[in-house]
């Protein structure tokens, strides 16, 4: 007897950190407002939809999101408040299913093939989740409905915020081939960049190129491309996923030779980096700085602390002594990346963005 066809729920709290300040601080409501420091190295943690208008976006530096709107307010982050708040969103998903995989405090993929609740349809189950956040913690949360963990992702991005989407097995392929690879879930900008320069735009794009083909270009990742492209995706939902690293790169459209431009050209990744670590609730301990050159030859540099790294400040720093050995380079310098390891659970609290 053939399995069923499996129910996934991506759950996404729209703009949760801002969220629960404006919930809060009713003051707040209605306003332009980021969690972060304000200060000079300072970082966006989140925004509030009024802010995201202006295009403050998270992880950007404070003084770029204060130049996009004036009017901007910052509050310092509550990793305690977002982090209650979570663990009562997590355990209404608990109410519905044990197959929970955590993304991040606020984000969550969800199996209700076989639910604990059986309401008719996985629909409805995300209907009534959503539902139950808002009653119990007074915030929305967007939700998306299909037959793996791709398309549930996209579907939940479709109709944010305070939004419920699904993509049948009927549509799953045709909604594919409408989409801008750029906004798939597992291909980053790098990649996407890659693609555009193969005539590669959109999924029916990247249906039309063979299997084979697609690992010649892109390596094993080539493989997870062509299913994508036909609307499959057969990871499994893993409640035990825990998240060894986490990282950021940036490809130069010149490539460079002077320290003081790869110097600011790390301080954005760095902070990047760290809001996300902070985000997901980890406290680093472990920094790497990635230099590729014009020859596509790699080097890593990293060290470990004894202590988790306590703010973005920090992790410019460490990762600043680590590169600044490696120039003047021995040739010139086409990407640079900063990751952070030793992602063991340690207290959110202790993560001070800066301030």
């Amino acid at each position: 007897m053939p399995a069923p066809e499996r129910r996934i729920i991506h759950v996404d709290m729209d703009a949760f950190f801002a969220s629960v300040e404006q919930r809060d601080a009713p003051e707040l409501r209605g306003r332009p407002v980021a969690v972060g420091g304000a200060r000079a190295r300072g970082v966006v943690a989140a925004a509030s939809y009024e802010a995201r208008r202006f295009g403050v976006r998270s992880a950007m530096p404070s003084v770029t999101a204060r130049r996009l709107c004036p009017d901007l307010i910052f509050v310092p982050p509550r990793f305690d408040a977002y982090r209650a708040v979570s663990a009562e969103i997590h355990a209404i998903f608990a109410r519905y299913t044990r197959l929970i995989q955590p993304l991040s405090l606020d984000e969550a993929y969800l199996d209700v093939t076989a639910p604990l609740r059986p309401l008719g349809s996985a629909t409805a189950i995300a209907a009534a989740i959503r539902a139950e956040i808002r009653t119990e913690t007074g915030l929305t949360a967007s939700a998306g409905v299909s037959y793996n963990k791709f398309l549930a992702k996209l579907a939940s991005d479709h109709r944010k915020p305070d939004g419920l989407f699904v993509i049948t097995p009927r549509m799953g392929p045709e909604f594919v081939a409408g989409l801008a690879v750029a906004k798939f879930h597992g291909i980053g900008p790098r990649t996407a960049q890659r693609m555009a320069e193969l005539g590669i735009h959109t999924g029916a794009d990247l249906r039309r190129w063979e299997r084979a083909a697609l690992i010649a270009r892109f390596g094993k990742a080539g493989g997870f491309y062509y299913e994508l492209a036909r609307g499959q995706d057969d990871r499994p939902v893993n409640p035990d996923r825990t998240r060894k690293s986490l990282g950021a790169e940036r490809t130069f459209e010149t490539d460079l030779d002077a320290l003081g431009p790869a110097l600011a050209a790390l301080a954005p990744l760095s902070a990047r980096v760290f809001a996300a670590a902070a985000a997901a609730g980890h406290a680093p301990r472990t920094v790497t700085v990635k230099v590729k050159y014009a020859d596509f030859r790699i080097v890593t540099r990293s060290r470990s602390f004894a202590a988790p790294i306590g703010s973005a400040a920090a992790l410019t720093a460490a990762a600043e002594a680590l590169l600044a050995p490696l120039f003047p380079p021995v040739r010139p310098v086409r990407l640079l990346g900063v990751s952070v390891a030793g992602l063991d659970g340690a207290q959110a609290a202790q993560l001070g963005f800066g301030l």
